[in-house]
């Protein structure tokens, strides 16, 4: 939902426009702006709630507080009612965020729950900014001697400033009196060490339901929409988990819901994803992806996920097209992310050097944290690089509490237990016993792009590890140089999420 730009400072309007224009994709639909003193805040909008009210900059009544928000805060029903619906103008679900900052100050963030990077003035000129505990929408800022300048992509900022352009941290605010300040944690404090299971890969129905009832709630929790809302279906467990509870939310609604799968002809996602929309008996689209289709969208898919890591790339080319296609249709889509890192569905997981539990759920609880430096970068850059919101609702602040308090020993392969079958187990008769079995597969090689980028790849000069860069390998190498030709010179650290100039 939505791209924001912020500066506090000595202020360059021009400069603030340009910025705001060069993220018009996030939100197509309307574009605002204001200033107040040494503040200026503007917004894209991609409207998803109260499309005749909801634009923004946000103000409250008296028009002394505004406020830019890009994302959802999902309870944002709650807040009304402990604030008073008295204070409410729209259906907007930032304008939960402007009241509860309104009222609160700063302390208003801990009553936020969802997706969100927003930047808030009040009534006495004071700034804020802020972005949510895990980094699911994205936030940069670049620290000059004369101003503060924040946006939602890398590529809003002038040239010149981007050697300065940093990651916002998830789970901060900032503003000029308190400096940088975390305001809450990715991983819930109150988490303690899993106990120790008894009998490991063996659960009781109240574990099941535990994850099973968090997980549809969330799904449901990111149901709301005014304009239509869709999942994307690869055809692996999670995603057909999510494609589950969204179709028995729209039933007892009575409203279609669309699926979107997209893969090389004949490719194992496309065939799985159909299985399971029969099942469901949802409205399925598939989209037949080609080697040509790959090698067009493999420079779209660099520029818009800012990014050249090859596991990256290989999954955004078909996540780009499939956004392509499904932002048509929809305005927001649920996605799978999130799953592997809680229930540990990758194989690198149980390889020995996490063989003991303790080292699996610190490993585990280290990679949903370091989620919005690849995966949710990756997810939120397709999606929006067309104006469509993605959702995760596997990195819901409970799902995220229940899944990391259960015993990592219950997460552990071995014989006769599979990555991830507690999670299997939890949603046996909710998806086809072939997809609830399936094996897991990286999106890239599931969907065929591995494959179809082969060739596509070949054809892109290689590029030396020269210029204080590492590149691992050919592939990482191709991919570099279309990063070279399409971020003008800027790369990103691997590890840090940083942006530096090569």
């Amino acid at each position: 939902m939505c791209g924001i730009v912020a500066a506090v400072g000595d202020v360059n309007e021009e400069l603030c426009r340009e910025m705001l224009g060069r993220i018009e994709h996030r939100g197509p639909d309307d574009t605002g702006e204001i200033r107040r003193g040494d503040v200026w805040l503007g917004h894209q909008r991609l409207s998803i709630m109260d499309v005749d009210k909801g634009s923004q900059p946000m103000t409250g009544a008296d028009g002394s507080t505004y406020l830019v928000a890009n994302g959802e805060i999902y309870n944002h029903r709650h807040i009304r009612e402990d604030l008073g619906h008295r204070l409410f103008e729209t259906g907007s679900d930032s304008e939960a965020a402007l009241h509860a900052l309104t009222v609160d100050g700063p302390v208003g963030l801990a009553r936020l729950r969802g997706m969100f990077a927003l930047a808030f003035v009040d009534a006495n000129g004071d700034f804020l900014v802020a972005r949510d505990s895990l980094g699911v929408k994205p936030l940069y800022w670049a620290r000059r001697e004369n101003v503060t300048l924040f946006a939602s992509e890398l590529r809003a900022f002038d040239p010149a400033d981007r050697p300065l352009v940093e990651s916002f941290p998830p789970g901060h605010c900032w503003s000029r009196s308190g400096g940088l300040v975390r305001f809450t944690d990715a991983i819930p404090a109150r988490i303690r060490p899993a106990r120790r299971a008894e009998q490991p890969g063996v659960w009781d129905e109240k574990l099941l339901k535990s994850v099973r009832d968090s997980i549809v709630a969330a799904v449901e929790n990111r149901m709301m929409s005014d304009v239509g809302i869709g999942v994307f279906l690869s055809g692996g467990l999670d995603s057909a988990i999510v494609a589950a509870i969204a179709a028995e939310y729209a039933k007892r609604h009575d409203q279609p819901l669309p699926t979107f799968a997209v893969g090389a002809r004949g490719s194992s996602d496309l065939a799985a994803a159909r299985v399971v929309a029969e099942f469901l008996g949802t409205e399925h689209h598939e989209i037949v992806m080609t080697s040509a289709d790959a090698a067009a969208a493999l420079p779209k898919a660099v520029r818009a996920i800012e990014h050249y890591d090859p596991s990256l790339v290989r999954s955004a080319v078909p996540n780009l097209l499939l956004a392509e296609y499904a932002s048509k249709r929809v305005h927001a889509v649920l996605t799978g992310e999130g799953a592997d890192e809680l229930f540990a569905g990758y194989s690198y997981y149980h390889d020995g050097e996490f063989g003991d539990p303790d080292a699996l759920q610190a490993e585990l609880v280290r990679t949903v944290g370091e989620l919005h430096h690849l995966n949710l970068q990756r997810c939120d850059r397709t999606t929006m690089a067309y104006g469509m919101e993605a959702r995760v609702p596997f990195l819901d602040r409970d799902v995220i509490e229940v899944a990391l308090s259960i015993p990592p020993e219950h997460k552990m392969t071995g014989p006769g237990i599979e990555e991830k079958k507690l999670l299997r187990d939890a949603f046996a008769g909710w998806v086809p016993e072939s997809i609830l079995r399936r094996g897991k597969e990286q999106f890239g090689d599931g969907s065929g792009a591995k494959d179809v980028l082969e060739q596509a790849v070949r054809e892109v000069p290689e590029i030396a590890a020269a210029e204080g860069v590492e590149l691992r390998n050919a592939e990482e190498a191709a991919f570099y140089a279309i990063w070279r030709d399409e971020l003008d010179g800027i790369r990103p650290d691997r590890t840090l999420g940083l942006f530096a100039t090569t």
